[in-house]
């Protein structure tokens, strides 16, 4: 895999030392934000974990190699191309084109368990899509969140997602579902969905017991899986409910009048929500990013035990 994975001195060092890493997606960059803000925030997360003790790994793909902590050179250059939207099904023909390819949590969680990195932040994960007993529409993140052993620090789903079926296949998978400081799962712009999560952790030491335990049984078992740790968005930066709902119905009528597939559904629907709601979604998405990567950088701190 050495010809495949090209890792950042600053992230192969703190990795052979057993230093806090932390893992962060490009998709965000390339599709989850207006251009002229993805790299901004970008290097926004990084430096915000890096304040933490923590090292960011942001990973990307250039050259024909998945790059794990690219540079702020390369993260323009890969902004500023036709990036293609990687997931478990298209990484392995973007590598051998050696075409740019930005990283969807899929891709980013396998990336990072090769390269031995525990710890992954984002904003949402992706799930079941709403209609998908038509569509078959589900996701490849829930795929990876059942093979692969990273622990992902997210604000729940994405909104537009049916979170019912999203949390049942998750728990179909075996991967267990932690809020920190909630019962109930996030809805990414919304704090509580209504829905149970599996467990309440209260602390960073009570979610770094969790995971360890969970990873000891998996061991023990020869299959862990991954863990997902939802994060409400900051309640200050909650988008209101009115808003939310209306915004979420405009969303979803446009997609039954202008039918998305696969990849390009989550991008076509976050456009769709950023103009309804008149750019208060990006605003929303920004907080919740900085919110989850500054848990994440806490949570690699105490499961290497390198405390704050």
């Amino acid at each position: 895999m050495n010809s495949l994975l090209a890792v950042s001195p600053e992230v192969e060092a703190a990795l052979a030392t057993g230093l806090p890493v932390v893992a962060l997606e490009t998709t965000v960059v390339t599709h989850g934000l207006p251009h002229s803000l993805g790299v901004e925030v970008a290097l926004e997360l990084e430096s915000l974990i890096r304040e933490r003790g923590a090292v960011p790994a942001t990973v990307g793909i250039l050259d024909g190699r998945a790059r794990i902590g690219i540079s702020s050179a390369e993260l323009e250059r890969l902004a500023s191309s036709s990036a293609a939207k990687v997931n478990l099904g298209n990484l392995a023909p973007v590598l051998a084109a050696g075409e740019p390819g930005s990283t969807t949590v899929a891709a980013t969680m396998v990336l990072a368990h090769l390269a031995g990195i525990g710890v992954f932040a984002t904003g949402g994960i992706g799930g079941v899509h709403r209609g998908a007993e038509r569509t078959g529409d589900v996701s490849a993140d829930l795929t990876a969140l059942a093979r692969f052993p990273v622990t992902v620090v997210c604000a729940g789903a994405k909104a537009v997602l049916d979170l019912p079926r999203t949390l049942e296949s998750l728990e179909t998978r075996g991967v267990p579902v932690l809020g920190y400081t909630t019962d109930t799962f996030p809805a990414f712009y919304r704090r509580d969905s209504g829905l149970p999560v599996d467990a309440r952790c209260d602390t960073v030491l009570e979610l770094a017991r969790v995971i360890r335990i969970h990873l000891a049984l998996g061991r023990q078992t020869g299959r862990a899986t991954g863990i997902l740790v939802s994060n409400p968005i900051p309640p200050e930066s909650e988008m209101p409910e009115e808003l939310y709902e209306n915004a979420l119905a405009e969303t979803l009528s446009a997609l039954e009048r202008e039918p998305a597939r696969g990849r390009f559904v989550t991008p076509f629907l976050l456009d769709r929500i950023n103009r309804a709601t008149h750019g208060r979604s990006v605003a929303c998405n920004r907080a919740l990013l900085t919110n989850n990567a500054e848990l994440a950088a806490r949570l690699a701190l105490e499961l290497t035990g390198e405390r704050e």
